[in-house]
């Protein structure tokens, strides 16, 4: 895949750039590497005032950045925007709280190891490699390179080949703000060249979130080479729709759950489970509310859904239904794709899903719904369940006992009860099963490149 920008609205080749020799990659990793030499020996208050910095000059640069997302992956201006100031709050949310998770923990009771005091504390691990995706791309990259960096590490970035200025802008930001030159640096590099890059040795751990084939060969390598690796991998979540929920607020959040990012989110709701008592309703609002979103160009304030981020994306999602609607599927909105320049996709919405369509098991990476009917709340919970993906999850219930009975035995990294799955740097992100390993964000997100160190004293 060429590393390019390309617009997802029109489908034009904007720039085309060239891949990073080895050598400009080995000297990248070089100044990486001796950037976190320097970082580790500074302290807290130092590091945090430069990831202010960062944030300001995030927060200054808001239009041309929020236009640069447009342009590269599709996504609405006013979707854009969010990102971009999501990004500076999830900066200043590490530059305020990365002394306090990483604080020393001392052992309550030394005594009884022999020791006149013993304490576990965290330390940064060196120069960390994050293969990141598309669909964010910026909080994609700054949820772990803020976390990262306050910990005392450096970066290198393998950016998806689509997003290149994304990238290249990355690359300068955090030395803009008085990082050590090389902190966080980008490589303009395929993905076949990532192996390299992981296997060497001043490159101490991994990051990847993306795909589940991606997951796995990172996964592979990084245990091949000793070396930790934490994976986002992608997601098939459920939204289950109990009868005492508010049915006018769940509609409106599975339209938004399912169509946020054009629906191209890990955590977009992309399997609406309904009991049979509401079933009907729920359709007939739900088919409805997504048939009138706006589609458009994305720059467009009034665009509510733009286009798929990239043809492969489009031709994957189009094959999906096509597949469900040749097995029986009922299509209530959408379903075809739009005669028009650029690669959007419909708001769309398919009941009667069985398990001998490929939608079934597959995730849906775009505006698609499928929407269930169940019995009861044993049936919807095996059927939330009933995936190799454990991202997120959403019931929405006001029946207290109902809540506990579906947060206790949802598989996922997350349940929200009466909302909208939505990453908070607050709370960890991540998932079970083959939606990946270990967490983002959060004190569990700093922690994860650290050494935990103990130290016993006589």
């Amino acid at each position: 895949m060429a590393i390019a920008t390309i617009n997802p609205a029109t489908g034009e080749l904007v720039a085309e750039f060239t891949a990073h020799t080895d050598a400009e990659v080995d000297a990248r990793i070089a100044e990486a590497h001796a950037a976190y030499l320097a970082m580790r020996t500074t302290d807290f208050a130092t590091r945090s005032a430069w990831m202010h910095r960062a944030a300001d000059l995030l927060e200054a640069d808001l239009d041309a950045a929020a236009k640069m997302l447009v342009l590269e992956m599709g996504k609405t201006i006013t979707q854009a925007r969010g990102e971009v100031l999501k990004c500076a709050k999830g900066m200043r949310f590490y530059a305020d709280r990365a002394e306090e998770f990483l604080s020393p923990r001392a052992v309550d009771d030394p005594d009884t190891i022999g020791a006149s005091s013993a304490e576990s504390r965290y330390q940064p691990l060196g120069v960390v490699l994050a293969v990141m995706p598309w669909n964010y791309p910026l909080w994609q990259v700054i949820r772990f390179a803020a976390p990262a960096l306050m910990a005392g590490n450096a970066g290198v970035l393998k950016h998806a080949s689509n997003v290149p200025q994304a990238a290249i802008y990355l690359d300068t930001l955090f030395d803009r703000a008085g990082f050590p030159s090389g902190s966080f640096r980008s490589l303009l590099i395929p993905a076949s060249r990532v192996e390299g890059v992981l296997r060497d040795r001043r490159v101490v751990a991994a990051t990847l979130t993306g795909s589940e084939p991606a997951g796995r060969s990172v996964a592979s390598i990084a245990g091949s080479e000793v070396k930790h690796a934490v994976l986002e991998l992608g997601g098939s979540d459920p939204f289950i729709v109990m009868p005492s929920a508010d049915l006018d607020a769940a509609v409106q959040t599975a339209v938004a759950s399912r169509t946020t990012n054009n629906g191209q989110a890990c955590i977009n709701a992309k399997r609406v489970i309904v009991h049979a008592d509401i079933y009907e309703a729920f359709l007939e609002r739900f088919t409805a509310a997504m048939d009138a979103l706006v589609i458009g160009d994305p720059m467009d304030e009034a665009t509510e859904l733009g286009p798929l981020a990239t043809e492969a994306g489009l031709h994957d999602l189009d094959e999906l239904v096509v597949d469900a609607r040749e097995h029986g599927a009922l299509i209530t909105t959408g379903g075809e794709r739009l005669d028009r320049p650029g690669w959007f996709y419909p708001a769309t919405v398919i009941t009667g899903v069985t398990r001998d369509m490929r939608l079934y098991a597959e995730e849906a990476f775009g505006p698609a719904a499928s929407v269930f009917r169940v019995a009861d709340r044993e049936e919807a919970l095996s059927l939330a369940n009933d995936t190799t993906f454990g991202l997120s999850s959403a019931v929405w219930t006001r029946d207290a006992e109902e809540e506990e009975y579906f947060v206790n035995g949802l598989d996922a990294g997350a349940v929200f009860v009466n909302g909208m799955s939505i990453s908070y740097p607050e709370l960890p992100l991540g998932g079970v099963k083959d939606s990946g390993i270990g967490r983002e964000l959060s004190a569990e997100g700093i922690r994860e490149f650290c050494n935990l160190k103990s130290v016993w004293r006589g």
